[in-house]
């Protein structure tokens, strides 16, 4: 790929964020109320984007062999329990993957 190429592939990946950003503030402006299912799908959409992440996390695991998918069950628990504790989601990722990255490294390489 050509430099030329790789600053015209950047310009359109900033254009296209902008646009993502900017859009709704043009088409929702605070004078007309927000339509019923916008505010339906900024209510939904998080929890599914997390079970859609759950689902992506454990699609690859081999439960009938090697650790039966253990450190990654011991990790989504300790997940859960600090996001119970602390009701912090950066925490209880951050925590998570700590835990999951010492397993694989430690416990069961």
């Amino acid at each position: 790929m050509t430099i030329t190429q790789q600053i015209i592939l950047a310009a359109l990946a900033v254009l296209a964020t902008a646009i993502t950003r900017f859009l709704p503030f043009a088409i929702f402006s605070e004078d007309k109320p927000t339509p019923d299912y916008i505010q339906f799908l900024g209510k939904a959409l998080p929890s599914a984007v997390f079970a859609l992440l759950v689902v992506y996390c454990f699609r690859a695991i081999d439960w009938t062999g090697g650790h039966h998918g253990l450190p990654e069950i011991i990790a989504s628990l300790v997940t859960v329990a600090l996001h119970l504790w602390r009701r912090n989601m950066f925490f209880s990722m951050l925590g998570g993957t700590a835990v999951y990255i010492l397993l694989i490294q430690l416990v069961f390489s």
